[in-house]
C-alpha cells in the first residue's frame, strides 16, 4: 500500500462515521500529513449545514498549534472533491487555496452539478499540484447512495427480507395484527441499523394493514427513515402506527407493479436511499423490474412446513457480496450486476 493509499484509507474510515447523518450531502472524511510523515489534523463532515471534512481537519491542525507555513508543506487527502460552490457552509476549494496548501490528493470527483470537477479545476488553477483517483473504487463504493442519485437520477434501492428456513415470510393466516418473528433479536437490531443508515423505507398497504409495523429504527440509535407507503385504494387511516407523528411519512397513490413511476417519486422527494421491505409482491415487483442495488435475505431457523407466503426469488445477474451468522440465523447481502 502506497502513502496515497493509506492516508485515503483513512479519509474513508473517517467520512464512515458521519454514516446517517450527512444526507443530502455525502461522507467525506480529510487527513493533513506534513512533509516529515505526520498526521497534522483530521476530520470528517458530521451533518449536513455544519463544516465539512476539509475545514474540520484544518481546525483540528490549528488547535494543535499549526498554521500556514506548516499547510504550505503539508498534503491534504480527502476521499470526494472538495466543493466549489458557496452553500450552507463556504466552498472548501477556496478555504485550501486560502490556507496555503500545494498539494492535494483526492480519492474520486464529485458528480453533483456544481461542482463535478470545478473544485479541481479551482486548485489547479492557482498552481496547486493535485492527484486524482487513488483508491477510486472505494471512494465510490462509500458514497454509492449519493453517487446513484445524481448520476441515475434514482435512489438507491436496497431489497430486505427475513425468511424461514422453509422459504417464508409469513403464515398464510395470523391471527393478530402484528409482525410475525421469523429471525432473533440480534438480526432484528441489525434491521434497524440499517434503517437508520438510510433515508427511506418503503412498503405496501397490505404490509400495514397486515402487521400494523412502525417502519422506525427503535432499537438503534439514528435518524428514523422517511416511510413511504404504497397506498393506491386511500385504506391506511391515520390511527396506524405508520402515520403517527415519530417520523415524516409519504402516502403513494401507487400499486407496487408501477415500479419506475415510485422509484420517480422518491427521485423527486430527494431521496437518495430507500429499503424496499413490504411483502414479497412488492419486492418481487423491483426485482422483476431489476430495478435494485443490493438485497438483504435474513434467514431465520423458524419452519411454516411449507404453508404460507413464499419469499421472494432474485432473478438476473447478481452475486453474494456477503454472508454473515449471527447467532442462530444467515445474513446473505446480494448485489445486482
Amino acid at each position: 500500500m502506497t502513502t496515497h493509499e493509506k492516508y485515503m484509507q483513512r479519509c474513508l474510515q473517517l467520512a464512515q462515521n458521519g454514516l446517517g447523518a450527512t444526507y443530502p450531502n455525502p461522507l467525506v472524511g480529510s487527513v493533513i500529513l506534513s512533509d516529515t510523515g505526520a498526521v497534522l489534523g483530521e476530520g470528517w463532515h458530521k451533518k449536513s449545514g455544519e463544516p465539512h471534512a476539509e475545514v474540520n481537519a484544518v481546525r483540528d491542525a490549528e488547535q494543535k498549534g499549526y498554521g500556514e507555513d506548516a499547510f504550505a508543506k503539508a498534503v491534504l487527502y480527502v476521499n470526494l472533491e472538495p466543493c466549489s460552490h458557496t452553500g450552507k457552509t463556504p466552498a472548501c476549494a477556496s478555504m485550501i487555496i486560502k490556507k496555503g496548501f500545494k498539494k492535494v490528493v483526492v480519492g474520486t470527483l464529485d458528480p453533483h452539478e456544481k461542482v463535478a470537477g470545478k473544485g479541481v479545476a479551482m486548485l489547479d488553477a492557482v498552481g496547486i499540484d493535485v492527484t486524482v483517483g487513488i483508491l477510486e473504487e472505494e471512494c465510490n463504493e462509500l458514497n454509492k447512495r449519493f453517487f446513484t442519485f445524481h448520476k441515475k437520477q434514482r435512489p438507491y434501492i436496497i431489497l430486505k427480507w427475513a425468511e424461514t428456513s422453509d422459504g417464508f415470510i409469513a403464515p398464510t393466516q395470523k391471527d393478530e395484527q402484528k409482525p410475525i418473528w421469523i429471525t432473533n433479536k440480534h438480526s432484528r437490531q441489525l434491521a434497524h441499523r440499517l434503517r437508520a443508515e438510510e433515508n427511506a423505507i418503503l412498503v405496501g398497504a397490505k404490509t400495514v394493514l397486515d402487521d400494523n409495523p412502525s417502519l422506525t429504527c427503535r432499537d438503534w440509535k439514528g435518524v428514523h427513515p422517511t416511510r413511504i407507503v404504497l397506498d393506491s385504494r386511500n385504506s391506511i387511516s391515520a390511527d396506524f402506527k405508520v402515520m403517527d407523528d415519530t417520523a415524516l411519512t409519504i402516502k403513494l397513490d401507487h400499486s407496487s407493479t408501477d415500479v419506475n413511476e415510485i422509484i420517480e417519486e422518491l427521485y423527486k422527494n430527494g431521496l437518495q436511499s430507500v429499503i424496499i421491505e413490504g411483502g414479497t409482491a412488492t419486492i418481487q415487483a423491483f426485482i422483476d423490474a431489476q430495478q435494485w442495488d443490493e438485497a438483504y435475505q435474513f434467514m431465520g431457523t423458524e419452519v411454516l412446513f411449507y404453508q404460507g407466503l413464499k419469499a421472494p426469488v432474485l432473478k438476473g445477474n447478481y452475486h453474494i457480496k456477503e454472508r454473515n451468522t449471527i447467532k442462530s440465523d444467515v445474513l446473505k447481502i446480494y448485489r445486482n450486476t
